[in-house]
């Protein structure tokens, strides 16, 4: 049993002020594994103060310096990432071969940023003007519990490659990964203040950062309800504004693409990290003329995929992060049938065999159509549409047909032809036959799934303002 009874400011793990306290279950028993208690009010502003202190100092530092401190980051992270690894298998219900990648991602993360920062000019000449990007000030970074460890680090390393010092806010729900993370950062030895920790809820600690006029900027991933909030609580203080938010990806499957290896890989898409992934590709779009070649091979694929055990190296889908989340994900299987779409495989309850945890049977739905809920709503959860379309421009129309706008993917027997579908999808990453990832290429959506870029130049940027030094010819 973990008892986290301690917050991050100025340097130091603390008793915090506030005294509320939140279980902590393991989603694949339903056990409760741990409490953490809360940061409240005060030990946000606390913690505001110590990053605002320290400051001045650190937004003069040389690039040098601040590669040299990614450096230490990245080797502190790594010495803990068994640690990590164990901690999102347990508290979140992570796969093993999904969290030993996050594991190595939130390590990656500081070098990633060091990299950025070593071919970025903070001064460049435009006319006749001298151009300074300079660091905006304190940051509050708040991030979501389902990549617990990768989303702190990412955000953190960024901030710190541009000259900002931070308040972090995480997830209540991952305060044991948290800890972890936290152990690991405070034994790379930074100054006091750069980077302050505060477990708690979002309409305490996350509201304080949204609307505090000491915070500069807020670096957010979540939903996109939660996003508006923040935008609008930020208002009054005009903050710089990152939003990662929501996504009903489409994947495109074009007529001439392989469908016995097409479709599986389409149903790999919307179910990364157990279906609890923004990107995830939950809307796949085939030809009409061929639904029923798409029906078997998607029913064989998502049949076939093992849930279970996060333990076990085998599993593909783990638990849903909490009751709550299993509940979500029920009612919008229960949602689909009513609504009229074709149950092709899984439905509501859990999976055979599995009498405890938060389980979701991976289900397939067939005759969506687009204006259904379950092919409209983000439901974090295994669960994907099948939708046909009759021609090119109709798929282009259905896949650009949402609110949404974070990630799609194509699959065609030719790249040349997927880019010339995907270069007509709004989204802010396509990818093109098969599931890329490019660590230092920009990140964020279009529409409703954000505002701004994490990763490489474009996230460093995000943390800056220029400043134009003009002089007498």
């Amino acid at each position: 049993m973990r008892n986290i009874d301690q917050i991050y400011i100025d340097g130091a793990f603390v008793t915090p002020h506030g005294r509320e306290q939140a279980e902590l279950i393991n989603p694949a028993t339903e056990a409760v594994i741990g409490h953490v208690t809360l940061g409240d009010r005060e030990d946000t502003l606390r913690a505001i103060a110590a990053a605002k202190r320290a400051w001045p100092a650190y937004a003069r530092s040389t690039k040098s310096e601040r590669i040299a401190l990614l450096h230490r980051l990245h080797a502190a992270v790594l010495a803990r990432a068994d640690d990590i690894n164990a901690a999102t298998t347990e508290e979140y219900g992570g796969p093993v071969s999904r969290a030993s990648w996050v594991a190595r991602y939130a390590a990656e993360a500081f070098l990633l940023a060091a990299k950025t920062l070593e071919q970025y000019p903070f001064t460049r000449q435009i006319g006749s003007a001298q151009v300074v990007m300079e660091p905006v000030g304190v940051a509050g970074l708040i991030t979501p519990w389902n990549s617990n460890a990768g989303f702190i680090c990412n955000k953190l390393a960024t901030a710190l490659a541009a000259g900002c010092t931070v308040v972090i806010k995480p997830s209540e729900m991952s305060a044991i990964q948290t800890q972890v993370v936290t152990e690991a950062l405070h034994s790379a030895g930074l100054p006091p203040g750069l980077f302050n920790i505060v477990n708690g809820r979002g309409d305490v600690v996350g509201a304080e950062l949204s609307s505090h006029p000491d915070i500069a900027k807020i670096s957010f991933t979540g939903s996109t309800a939660v996003g508006k909030a923040i935008q609008r609580a930020g208002a009054n203080t005009l903050k710089r504004v990152t939003l990662e938010l929501g996504g009903k990806s489409p994947t495109v499957v074009l007529d001439d693409a392989n469908f016995a290896t097409a479709i599986p890989l389409a149903v790999t898409a919307g179910f990364q990290n157990s279906g609890q992934a923004c990107l995830a590709g939950t809307r796949i779009l085939v030809p009409e003329h061929r639904l029923d070649e798409a029906i078997a091979l998607a029913r064989a694929a998502v049949e076939a995929a093992k849930v279970g055990d996060p333990r076990d190296a085998a599993t593909e889908i783990g638990p849903m992060v909490s009751r709550k989340q299993w509940e979500r994900v029920q009612g919008y299987i229960r949602k689909g049938t009513e609504e009229g779409a074709r149950l092709i495989a899984g439905g509501e309850g859990r999976p055979a065999g599995l009498a405890a945890g938060f389980y979701v049977r991976p289900t397939l739905f067939a005759g969506v159509r687009n204006d259904m809920v379950i092919a409209r709503e983000e439901i974090f959860g295994p669960v994907l549409c099948l939708i046909t379309y009759r021609d090119e421009e109709d798929a282009i129309a259905i896949a650009n047909d949402t609110v949404y706008g974070l990630q799609a993917v194509v699959l065609s027997g030719s790249d040349e032809h997927a880019l010339a579908v995907g270069s007509r999808l709004q989204a802010g990453r396509v990818l093109i036959n098969g599931l890329h990832h490019e660590p230092l290429a920009p990140f964020g959506g279009f529409k409703q799934s954000g505002i701004g870029r994490e990763f490489g130049t474009f996230g460093l940027e995000a943390y800056l303002e220029p400043k134009s030094v003009i002089r007498a010819a």
